[in-house]
């Protein structure tokens, strides 16, 4: 990678590329443990309502056994998918990953029908409550595996028939799935002619490209850049609003059937909160409005403008215009995670040098950023497109902590992995805290403080009151998708609705942004509804988490490491009651909303 160059990322170590034997044998490997898989669910009568041996010795064997297969195969089958969706992720043109990703889908159905079996057997055995705690007691996988079985349990009696269930994930691939996946394609292959310099001269650049000209210091551009982007999603606007229609319609009818209460029910179940839990933090988040809504209008302010308009909202203001090439935010990172932690800073060179990093925006390459793991070599992996702003430099830190997040899990288990999204953006907003707090200490002028105080606040300001729109919005749609479908322009009416409830007075009321629900993947997901205030409990519990390390120095640092490897084995107010938080009480995430707040003054006074 020369200097002015972008990184790819490298899957070498993983399969030498998708047509190689290494690959095929990996596949063949898959599918024949989920053969074996089957097997031992036969012998071993394993079905909802089906037997379960007597003795506790026996029955924590049958259990174990079962644990250790599906660890093992949830383990090739993540890195398989992982290494197929690498290629589709970056370039949705290439047909073959497309065709093997397809072929891959049956596979990890077939596993999903096996775990939905066992759930709904460990919802029979369960209703034995002392046979089921005695065999939690036997040393073993069973043990080990204490509470991933002890939520199955609780979950199963939201399972519908097991011939009904398997049904459902079979269907999945040509509802729910297919769904999201057009929805992928669509936006990722969705390319606008665009006027850069405003003299009429246009060239066709994909929408990534166009969205990361909302950083542009110039208006013109930036207004440009916003109307030639609404311009495109009117064009697609129709398939898009189809596919919402698919995947919220899929979600309701299984919620029904499988007794759940309204479409938050399963979402909060996920992400391991109770209602009482959200709303203290929607409350908060609500309350804290009226703050954010002076940031916007003193942002106006200063860009001369009676009122903010949508593509105003992640301008940069002030005169520092600090542009960093892709080596410059490596060495920035990784120098300031070192003064946090010398594991976190090794941790994150090891991951630059050993190009785990996907950075190049290019024509065919999904928008935003992720991080993926790679279970067989304990590894991740990142995608983003960076276009040498603060902001970006901040997304490749916050990714790296998803990264970090993983790599405490060495040594786990798939089925102790599984983190709700409320504990999984933990490390990555505690990254990003590290660097902000560092470029504010190292700032050498009001200009440049202003210039990354801007730069959070944006952010900030994104997952707290774009987030609660959101929210809106998806609960909204939930609640009228239950009568019937919606077109284009109910969803736009929606989305502007919802704009006007958070944003209020802060923004031009003229200039929203109509179609956020068109091209924000989350919305797509049949599996993870309301995809949305997870973001703003990550925040606020990272800020939260962050005060504890200020007032604990290093002595916070194994108990930090602790919390993220016990994420997937506990639910969010018991890990963060170790640390003296309640998540229950508004108090918490008032606190944390405070400490924006203060940046927020810190801001309107330079």
């Amino acid at each position: 990678m020369t200097e002015g160059s972008l990184p790819h990322w490298d899957f070498s170590n993983v399969y030498p590329g998708l047509d190689s034997a290494e690959c095929k044998a990996g596949v063949a490997q898959l599918k024949a443990m989920l053969d074996g898989l089957d097997e031992y669910l036969a012998e071993h009568q394993i079905a909802q309502g089906g037997p379960y041996p007597p003795g506790a010795a026996a029955l924590a064997g049958a259990i174990g056994g079962y644990l250790e297969r599906m660890n093992d195969l949830l383990r090739l089958g993540a890195t398989i998918r992982t290494y197929v969706h690498s290629f589709v992720a970056t370039d949705s043109y290439n047909n073959a990953a497309r065709r093997l990703a397809s072929e891959l889908e049956p596979l990890l159905v077939r596993a999903q029908r096996q775990e939905i079996r066992f759930r709904g057997w460990i919802g029979t055995v369960a209703q034995d409550e002392k046979a089921f705690a005695a065999a939690l007691q036997q040393a073993g996988p069973a043990a080990e595996h204490r509470f991933y079985l002890g939520e199955v349990a609780e979950q199963s009696r939201y399972l519908m028939s097991e011939a009904e269930e398997g049904l459902a994930a079979e269907l999945s691939l040509s509802g729910g799935q297919a769904w999201q996946k057009l929805q992928g394609v669509v936006t990722s292959q969705l390319k606008a002619p665009f006027d850069a310099q405003g003299d009429g001269q246009t060239r066709e650049l994909p929408i990534t490209v166009i969205q990361n000209m909302r950083h542009h210091a110039d208006e013109a551009v930036r207004r440009r850049a916003y109307e030639t982007e609404l311009s495109a999603w009117e064009r697609v606007r129709e398939p898009l609003a189809a596919c919402l229609n698919g995947v919220k319609g899929e979600v309701q009818t299984l919620d029904e059937h499988r007794g759940r209460t309204d479409a938050l029910h399963q979402p909060l179940d996920q992400a391991r909160i109770d209602r009482e839990t959200l709303e203290a933090m929607l409350g908060a988040m609500h309350d804290s409005f009226p703050t954010f809504r002076r940031y916007f209008r003193g942002k106006a302010q200063r860009l001369g403008k009676e009122a903010l308009a949508w593509w105003d909202l992640f301008a940069p203001t002030g005169r520092s215009e600090r542009h960093y090439n892709f080596h410059e935010a490596q060495d920035f990172i990784v120098a300031q995670f070192g003064t946090f932690s010398q594991r976190l800073a090794d941790f994150a060179r090891h991951a630059f040098e050993a190009h785990w990093i996907d950075a190049e925006p290019r024509d065919g390459k999904r928008g935003g950023a992720f991080c993926t793991g790679v279970p067989a070599v304990e590894e991740s992996r990142i995608l983003c497109n960076f276009d040498g702003s603060l902001d970006q430099v901040l997304t490749v830190a916050h990714e790296l902590g998803h990264a970090y997040h993983n790599n405490c899990y060495k040594g786990a288990t798939m089925l102790q992995r599984r983190t709700p999204m409320t504990l999984a953006e933990t490390a990555s907003i505690f990254n990003e805290t590290i660097v902000t707090d560092a470029l504010l200490d190292q700032a050498r002028s009001d200009e440049e403080r202003l210039t990354i105080l801007e730069t959070f606040l944006i952010s900030a300001a994104q997952v707290i009151v774009d987030i609660y729109s959101r929210y809106l919005f998806e609960k909204e749609v939930f609640q009228r998708r239950a009568g019937a479908e919606l077109s284009a322009d109910d969803f736009c009416d929606l989305m502007l609705w919802a704009q006007g409830e958070t944003y209020g007075d802060g923004l031009d009321p003229r200039y929203l942004h109509p179609y956020m629900w068109a091209w924000k993947p989350h919305y797509y997901r049949p599996g993870l509804s309301f995809y949305n205030f997870p973001y703003a409990f990550g925040l606020l519990f990272g800020l939260g988490l962050y005060a504890v390390y200020q007032e604990r120095g290093s002595a916070f640092l194994p108990d930090y490491d602790r919390l993220l490897r016990g994420s997937g084995q506990g639910r969010a107010a018991e890990l963060a009651a170790a640390f003296g938080i309640d998540i229950r009480q508004r108090a918490f995430w008032q606190g944390s909303l405070d400490l924006i707040e203060a940046r927020i003054d810190q801001y309107l006074a330079l």
